[in-house]
């Protein structure tokens, strides 16, 4: 497979000077690197393109990554922790700073049209996800972090290599991405965690009410090494993968679009409610809980006990809006206005057991993946395997976010030699990944290739987005020309 778009840009070239001590990643600012366009055919390719497209060279690039989550699913928004890695596919942006107010936005597929508005008047459309609205919110989000009115514009040609609504976090690269380009820019300084958190409010613009596992990974990752992703207060942590097994990433072929869709909302919501539930019952002050984990942190116990404590306090049939008012003592109308965002207020029932079910015991998985790596046992891939499959389990029982290509890709990895296999990303379609022991990779990409893939339509798809090993890759960087 060749490497040679980013994988080479993103190499470990300055790493000396770049892989600093971790205790410093609150405080340092994404790597600028010098680089021979010329000696980089993706880098070129984009240049060239930039100067038919705007008659100008681009002043300097930006990549930042996508990313496939190991193990975590939608439990960022609830607070826990999440255990992705960087992938190498990403978006980069060829940009030029100009003195018009203008910001101009083209991409290189063609299937993106062109895109111009002015600096100081952003507007996002929450209800069309189109591709451009990404971008506008990494720059939304830097220009109000700032507090700045008077933006010069800028052309910018985006280059993308992540297939879109796969769940590797397309969207959320090119939110990243427009913000380091945005700050870049302005000649700002901020630390990777600052942007990533911007990057992850402002990605709200869009309506999606996601957590920051996706910006935090864009900006932290480090190659060679997963990281455990923490939040309130936001930290990274190494986390070192088995070396005799492989990550790899299969595309179910079915898109989803989290902003385009309700489901993603939904989740959300729910699990706001059932945090709300069981702190009511609890005793807690539980108008101000908004996340599963705030529970468990105010109740001081342990996950193994908040999933009794949900047995206990939760029914398994769906909660209609009026049971929820008479639980929380409220009205139908604060329960719309207070509670619910704008795009689920007419929900008529909500899953809440299930829900919290999921997320307390996928916050456990987490904990105890990052322990077997680190104790590292002689069947430490075994063990990881199980954690996956538990994962997808819950995920496609009690979270309901799977479909029946994922659950049939899945046990097709499982029975060509994955020792785990599961949905990754929001789910409803997109990618599986599966953790396969080194020794069986090739026979097992051929297996996979064969039966999901070549027995279908789906091989319509460029096989090296649909299935392929990944290693942990580089988080985001500013490119100069040498």
């Amino acid at each position: 497979m060749s490497r040679d778009y980013f994988g080479s840009l993103a190499s470990p070239v300055e790493t000396a000077e770049i892989k600093k001590d971790e205790r410093n990643m609150a405080t340092e600012g994404p790597a600028v690197r010098r680089v021979q366009v010329a000696e980089h055919p993706r880098l070129l390719k984009l240049k060239e393109m930039f100067n038919s497209k705007f008659g100008s060279v681009p002043k300097f690039y930006v990549r930042a990554p996508g990313r496939v989550n190991i193990i975590g699913e939608h439990i960022d928004y609830c607070g826990y922790s999440v255990l992705p890695v960087a992938v190498e596919q990403d978006m980069l942006i060829a940009v030029e700073p100009v003195k018009t107010h203008v910001l101009q936005l083209a991409n290189t597929n063609p299937l993106y049209p062109d895109f111009s508005t002015s600096a100081n008047n952003i507007q996002i459309d929450k209800t069309k996800p189109l591709w451009h609205n990404y971008f506008l919110c990494g720059f939304k989000g830097i220009q109000e972090h700032f507090g700045l009115s008077d933006l010069t514009g800028m052309n910018c040609l985006v280059d993308g290599n992540i297939p879109p609504s796969s769940g590797l976090s397309s969207s959320s690269a090119l939110v990243c991405c427009a913000g380091l380009v945005t700050l870049t820019v302005l000649g700002m300084n901020l630390s990777k965690v600052e942007l990533a958190e911007i990057c992850a409010k402002s990605e709200h613009y869009i309506g999606t009410e996601g957590g920051g596992m996706d910006q935090s990974i864009s900006f932290l990752a480090e190659e060679g090494t997963a990281k455990l992703i923490e939040f309130s207060p936001l930290r990274a942590t190494d986390v070192k993968l088995p070396s005799g097994a492989v990550f790899v990433i299969a595309n179910s072929c079915v898109e989803m679009n989290k902003a385009a869709t309700s489901h993603f909302n939904i989740r959300v919501m729910e699990c706001r409610l059932a945090a709300k539930l069981l702190a009511k019952h609890k005793c807690l002050p539980w108008e101000e809980v908004l996340r599963l984990e705030e529970v468990q942190a105010k109740l001081g116990v342990s996950l193994e006990e908040m999933l009794l404590i949900t047995e206990d306090t939760l029914h398994s049939e769906p909660y209609g809006p009026e049971e929820i008012c008479r639980c929380l003592g409220i009205s139908l109308q604060e329960l719309k206005t207070q509670i619910l965002s704008p795009n689920t207020q007419d929900v008529l029932t909500f899953k809440l057991y299930q829900r919290a079910k999921h997320v307390y015991s996928e916050a456990a998985r987490v904990l105890q993946f990052k322990k077997i790596c680190e104790e590292a046992p002689d069947n430490t891939v075994q063990l990881l395997g199980e954690l996956m499959n538990q994962s997808h389990v819950s995920c496609r029982d009690m979270y309901e976010c799977s479909c029946p290509e994922l659950d049939q890709l899945v046990d097709i990895c499982r029975k060509f030699g994955a020792q785990g296999s599961r949905l990754t990303g929001a789910g409803w379609g997109g990618c599986t990944v599966s953790i396969v022991p080194a020794d069986k990779l090739s026979s097992f990409l051929a297996n996979v290739h064969e039966v999901y893939y070549q027995r279908s339509n789906r091989s319509l798809v460029p096989e090296k987005q649909s299935l392929f090993a990944t290693k942990p890759g580089g988080g985001a960087l500013v490119f100069l020309e040498a």
